[in-house]
């Protein structure tokens, strides 16, 4: 019942039921002496008489009024109370529940729950102050994820920055000290030194990436994409780079000249950058191999990114696009990583229509497949 409603009734039962019992005694006490008056007449009493049964129901009324005045006074007292009581139960209760809920959030506990009772406007203040509640610890429980997440993203960086800083810094003390006294050491020592910058360098970019995705403003340019060139473009570069490391690529492309898609080609390729990172960071083969296929799958394009390391375990695949999970716990130096390489594949492909998912056998390897809309031409009717 809402509180204005309350109220209303409270206030009718403390003026009827008053003036019900005043005019049912009033109704009494006439109809009684109306009945004494005509009983006289029939019984032929004399006047004297009457007039003495007169002075006594006059002194009986009296009395009689007296009692009726008290009756009602107590009623109307009773009645008041126990209005009052009704109405202030209505509003204490869920003032003292919110009055604990707000204590409870002051000292900084959201982990209770405030009990909602009736429809009135008390029990709405209550059903949105418990709203409030749960998104207050919905945003809470988020920022101790985001604080964590954040922590484990400096430490991780740090870390597998660390490792090539060291790498370089040995590598020039050694040429400040004379190590490197063969041009073939000295151009060893510098190659060795610009690879590692360049691991920086995508550590770097890497970082700025991943806070524009917290951000949402990824810079995306879409235009429509030869898909035979693109992705021969994209085996070259990756043959170039493939090489230094020791490892073949094998690259295959089933897709007709002529067909297109709607990307943004420099994130694809960050796609398939970070997917090849990822197999060569965890190839324990001796003669590595990265196959690149790209397939006709009807109103799509499949890419499929297929390595010989070490594979990942079933328990691991279905989590190793979250962010900052890792499979090595180990974070040894030689399979460092930020943990965000593969979630940023993950957003990539979402913006671009797309999905991307995984199949692994360990000690075989894994296939990472993402998927690419064809375009279309929409025929003008």
């Amino acid at each position: 019942m809402k509180l204005k409603t309350r109220i209303i009734v409270g206030f009718m039962l403390v003026i009827v039921v008053p003036v019900i019992l005043f005019s049912a005694t009033i109704y009494g006490v006439t109809h009684m002496k109306s009945e004494t008056v005509q009983k006289a007449q029939a019984s032929g009493e004399n006047y004297d008489i009457a007039i003495v049964n007169s002075v006594d129901e006059k002194a009986g009324a009296k009395l009689m009024t007296k009692d009726i005045i008290f009756v009602v006074v107590t009623v109307l007292v009773f009645t008041s109370l126990l209005v009052g009581t009704w109405i202030y139960r209505s509003i204490a209760s869920p003032l003292v529940k919110l009055k604990n809920a707000t204590k409870n959030i002051k000292e900084g506990n959201l982990d209770f729950e405030l009990e909602v009772e009736g429809d009135d406007e008390f029990a709405e203040l209550c059903q949105d102050f418990e709203e409030m509640r749960k998104r207050l610890k919905a945003n809470a429980e988020e920022k101790i994820i985001l604080d964590k997440e954040n922590k484990e993203l400096i430490s991780n960086i740090s870390h597998d920055l660390k490792t090539p800083i060291t790498a370089v810094k040995g590598y020039v003390e050694g040429i400040m000290d004379g190590v490197a006294d063969t041009p073939e050491k000295m151009d060893r020592y510098i190659r060795t030194i610009y690879n590692k910058t360049n691991e920086m360098d995508h550590l770097i970019n890497e970082l700025t990436f991943y806070s524009k995705i917290d951000t949402n403003r990824i810079p995306y340019t879409f235009s429509k994409i030869g898909v035979t060139d693109y992705f021969n473009d994209c085996a070259e570069e990756l043959q170039l780079e493939l090489e230094v490391k020791g490892v073949d690529l094998v690259y295959a492309n089933y897709v007709d000249d002529g067909v297109l898609v709607i990307a943004d080609g420099e994130q694809i390729r960050r796609v398939i950058h970070n997917i090849v990172t990822n197999s060569t960071k965890y190839m324990n083969k001796e003669h590595g191999i990265i196959q690149l296929r790209v397939k006709d799958v009807g109103d799509f394009i499949q890419v499929e990114i297929e390595d010989n390391g070490k594979g990942i375990a079933a328990k691991d695949l279905p989590n190793i696009f979250d962010r900052f999970y890792r499979t090595d716990f180990s974070r040894n130096s030689s399979k460092g990583g930020s943990g965000i390489g593969l979630s940023i594949v993950k957003k990539i492909m979402e913006d671009h229509g797309g999905k991307v998912w995984a199949t692994s056998k360990e000690g075989i390897g894994t296939i990472m497949y993402f998927v690419l809309r064809k375009y279309q031409e929409v025929p003008n009717s």
